[in-house]
């Protein structure tokens, strides 16, 4: 393709004040999308291709393992998503998903993810265990109404995704599917020339047994990591487990009662008492919004050094109440303290708090429940809120016993636990950028949405599915955290706009002008993605615009065309070489396959 005529750069020399990590940068100076509005970018014709490689990376190993590609419509009815009984929790409060009115007056949202309307599907083409298994996918637009749009495509509101869906006559199948998708993700991953860690995650809003998210590891992920050097254990932060280090033990504390005016915080009750953090049990309360509208207040206890992990919080109580819940809050908002709290005891808290004092100063007439840590469920002495303002109290052998409180992990596991108390094996932390989810959903869906089949025996049965994602706009952006430099974009070949970038310095010199159009034909013919800067700029213009891009080798054609000669280089190592325009094509072609080679 030639500049000129097909494909405008539209480089800018300034970093928007919008783009906050260097990706977001330098996709914008790039030329690579545009802004329309907050979280809703253009794709502009360089970055289609960009975006058509990933597709078409997807597409072949996808087909490869069996699957066949589909499209879904993004608008979708409500009725079927209150059937799965996701509808609420989409659309109310902070729901995500963005949803409308027809002139009829029935209710849509725009999808921001396709589970029910392809189990819906699924309901009416699937009837006998024969059929099975089935694996459909599509790569398609979609939409989530993000509170706070940012990073470019990392968190936008409009992205392109590739999600697939599979059905299954078992779990066992569906198992051993998942470890199938498994592998295909890492061939997927391997392809685009990235680097990726699988880690276990939680399932979230789309729920199931068990999930694996796809890292791409870099400073300006938004998600934790924690992983041993060994490689025996990798999982997101939401789902880590781990062993706390050992508390140190309370001792010679003489009083029962600490006068503690102000002390509301862990490090100021240790700042003016002698304590260590490990020594104080602190209790947080939430309040639990379900979707049959009830509210239920909760009381979780964890130790003073740790920190509660409110994912693994909602799944807990999510797993032992009727109701789905739909938001878990924090009390600190004075809006809620005033409407629902009356003289209540805030910052000195304890677990011993009674079921009266609660019911006397606040709204809420439901039971709360009441959680405790592990990390505090063996402590023998400690100290926590008197539930009087300004004291807290020593603590001697307190039941943290089922009886009273559930005892469950609900804390972040961090850097520098052990993962098991057998093992010596410490988490390392890093930082990573989702690019591809897995579930093994079960039959969640397909027994809300009354998706059955037919087994052997002739019983009608729920279909087993599994679910799996890949944010393809996602990984273009991710794959500059890793490949950039201070000049520009450095693309891994495999998925780079273009193969080579052909230069001339000066086409008003004849031979320069003749040396181009003959080397830029030669490699068209041989079927390689070139990419000619016909431009009447200066040639500082064209390098600047060519670091910035960053395809992957570059010809430039300048004064030695009179010799038939021009520089062959290579973006991501910065080799420079002279070389006869005869030789050009097999050195590119033997150097491009090192790169694919060693990329793949």
């Amino acid at each position: 393709m030639r500049v000129s005529t097909s494909f405008p750069l539209g480089t800018l020399r300034d970093t928007p004040s919008e783009a906050e990590i260097i990706s977001h940068q330098l996709l914008l100076k790039g030329g690579y999308i545009r802004r329309v509005n907050s979280g809703i970018y253009a794709y502009m014709p360089i970055m289609l291709r960009v975006i058509e490689k990933i597709s078409a990376i997807i597409e072949k190993e996808l087909n490869n393992n069996g699957c066949s590609k589909l499209l879904l419509p993004q608008l979708h009815p409500a009725d079927l998503w209150k059937r799965s009984e996701r509808w609420e929790g989409y659309t109310v409060g902070e729901g995500i998903m963005f949803n409308l009115k027809d002139r009829q007056g029935k209710e849509f949202g725009l999808a921001p993810t396709h589970e029910e309307v392809i189990t819906s599907i699924a309901s009416e083409i699937i009837n006998s265990y024969k059929q099975l298994p089935l694996c459909f996918y599509q790569i398609q637009t979609k939409f989530r109404d993000e509170i706070r749009p940012r990073f470019g495509l990392m968190r936008s509101r409009e992205f392109i995704m590739k999600d697939g869906y599979s059905f299954h006559s078992s779990k066992e199948d569906l198992s051993s599917f998942y470890k199938k998708m498994e592998n295909a993700y890492k061939n997927i991953f391997k392809n685009c020339g990235l680097d990726t860690v699988g880690v276990d995650a939680d399932s979230g809003a789309i729920g199931g047994a068990a999930s694996k998210e796809f890292m791409v590891t870099a400073d300006a992920g938004e998600d934790t990591i924690l992983f041993t050097e060994s490689g025996s254990y990798a999982a997101n932060i939401e789902k880590a487990v781990s062993i706390p280090s050992k508390e140190i033990p309370l001792k010679n504390c003489k009083a029962d009662w600490l006068e503690t005016p102000n002390q509301k915080s862990v490090f100021d009750l240790c700042q003016k008492n002698n304590l260590d953090a490990s020594q104080i049990v602190k209790v947080i309360i939430f309040v639990a919004k379900f979707e049959d509208k009830s509210e239920v207040p909760i009381l979780a206890c964890i130790r003073g050094d740790q920190h509660i992990n409110e994912v693994k919080l909602f799944n807990l109580i999510n797993k032992k109440t009727i109701s789905n819940l739909i938001h878990l809050n924090v009390i600190e908002d004075n809006a809620i303290i005033e409407k629902n709290l009356t003289n209540f005891p805030l910052g000195y808290i304890g677990p011993d708090i009674t079921d009266k004092t609660i019911r006397s100063n606040s709204n809420w007439n439901k039971s709360w429940i009441r959680i405790a840590d592990y990390s505090v469920s063996n402590l023998s002495t400690f100290v926590s809120g008197g539930n009087k303002v300004n004291f807290h109290k020593v603590f001697q052998s307190f039941p943290f016993n089922e009886k009273k409180f559930l005892i469950s992990d609900i804390r972040n596991a961090k850097e520098g636990d052990y993962i098991s108390l057998e093992i010596n094996d410490t988490l390392k932390e890093k930082r990573g950028i989702e690019i591809g989810h897995i579930f093994q959903l079960g039959q969640k869906y397909s027994e809300k949405l009354n998706a059955k089949f037919s087994d052997k025996d002739g019983l009608l049965k729920n279909l087993w599915m599994g679910c799996y994602g890949i944010g393809v706009s996602r990984i273009a952006q991710a794959a500059i955290e890793q490949n950039h430099d201070e000049s520009g974009i450095s693309w891994p070949i495999q998925i780079s706009p273009f193969e080579i970038l052909i230069i001339p310095t000066n086409l008003k010199d004849p031979n320069q002008k003749k040396l181009t159009e003959e080397i830029y034909s030669e490699f068209k013919n041989h079927k390689i993605d070139v990419l000619l800067d016909d431009r009447d700029e200066r040639a500082g213009v064209k390098f600047k615009d060519a670091d910035l891009i960053g395809i992957p080798f570059r010809i430039v054609i300048g004064r030695d065309s009179i010799n038939r000669e021009v520089e062959f280089s290579c973006r991501l190592s910065k080799s420079k070489i002279k070389i006869a325009s005869k030789n050009l094509l097999e050195k590119f072609i033997s150097e491009s396959k090192v790169m694919y080679n060693k990329n793949s």
